[in-house]
């Protein structure tokens, strides 16, 4: 495999150690018909959220961040429902986050928990992968190389209307994600990362005239946006991939229906495991510093080197896909919504996910 070199990225790490204040500005807790919040009974304490409201009026999307979420619930987009289980709802249409289309109730992990003197960007609030060419020093000074992500969830609800039902997003909510650090600084030193990619997004899917849906994950090639050839590929669990219209039948999984993942990035690969009763186990097994892909391929239109000079971090809860823009863009499904949570919960145009477990810790040794 080929190496990158480390080159001056040394200054530029040394200056992401260096402690600053963070940006993040608690939100006021709102309170659920639930005297209990969610970080009652799930561990949240290295965990922000992002809510699809501006609850602060001013002009941006809200974050939670993590000391602010230890007493925080909202009664619409993250709570828990009577039997302690956390809820995460967005619908099609409310504030998203710069840059995208979809709104969401989702997690970001913060290795640096509360301490927000850490950066967002620093290595201590980030895990690396064994080959980056500061991943010795990493290790030194205590950052995380690799990490494990392990969760169990139903799909609740996904948005039953879509202008473009023919595009892949369309019905779909994203439950868990690794997203590599979008780091101008790398760019610049010509490394050939920074982009702020995805290496794993796992969806749910469901056809509204569907009685089950599909689950499914996609690694999305290290390219910059505007390489043409940078793009999700799909990779089926039960079910089908985003792009096969066809009823997946007992093969996939109805909403309400539980199902477990786990995301182990131990040293290079990344490890998934999917489970559910009554399916067959999944398993897939992809090593994140080259362009091979997860069937053993080698992928000539993806970067050589994967992701193996980015930093990363995980997310989960649910990543509503239905756009409410109508362009030319695969992405864009001109979903209807309102604005209004009521009004859009009654017409369908919303996700919700509900996770029985979430658990983040330091990767293992597969097995």
């Amino acid at each position: 495999m080929q190496r990158i070199k480390a080159v001056s990225v040394l200054s530029i790490i040394a200056t992401a150690l260096i402690a600053c204040s963070s940006t993040e500005t608690p939100q006021t807790t709102s309170s659920s018909t639930n005297s209990l919040v969610p970080a009652d009974k799930f561990d949240l304490s290295e965990w922000k959220i992002t809510l699809p409201m501006d609850g602060d009026g001013n002009g941006k999307i809200d974050e939670i961040d993590v000391k602010a979420i230890q007493s925080y619930s909202h009664p619409d987009y993250f709570y828990l429902d009577e039997n302690g289980h956390m809820v995460f709802a967005a619908p099609n249409k409310a504030i998203t986050t710069s840059g995208s289309t979809n709104t969401r109730s989702e997690l970001r992990h913060q290795l640096r928990g509360s301490n927000t003197k850490i950066k967002t960007k620093a290595p201590q609030n980030n895990f690396y992968l064994a080959a980056h060419p500061l991943s010795d020093r990493f290790e030194r000074l205590g950052v995380r190389i690799g990490g494990k992500m392990e969760a169990s969830l139903r799909v609740d609800h996904v948005a039953t209307r879509a202008g473009h039902p023919d595009k892949p997003p369309a019905y779909s909510v994203v439950i868990g994600q690794i997203h590599a650090g979008k780091d101008q600084n790398i760019i610049d030193l010509g490394l050939g990362f920074g982009w702020g990619n995805e290496p794993l997004k796992i969806y749910y899917k469901k056809f509204p005239h569907h009685d089950k849906g599909s689950v499914f994950w996609n690694y999305e090639r290290n390219l910059p946006k505007t390489d043409p050839n940078r793009t999700d590929i799909a990779y089926p669990v039960w079910g089908n991939t985003w792009d096969n219209p066809a009823d997946p039948g007992e093969a996939g999984i109805a909403l309400g229906e539980e199902f477990s993942y786990v995301v182990n990035v131990h040293e290079n690969v990344m490890h998934l495991e999917f489970t559910a009763k009554g399916k067959p186990t999944v398993k897939y097994s992809i090593d994140l510093t080259n362009n091979v892909d997860a069937y053993g391929k080698v992928d000539e239109l993806d970067h050589p080197n994967g992701y193996t000079g980015d930093w990363n971090y995980f997310k989960a809860g649910a990543y509503n896909q239905c756009s409410t823009k109508d362009a030319k863009g695969g992405w864009y499904t001109a979903c209807p919504g309102t604005g209004d949570w009521e009004t859009d919960k009654a017409n369908g145009d919303y996700v919700q996910v509900t996770f029985t477990k979430l658990k983040v810790g330091e990767s293992t040794q597969p097995k």
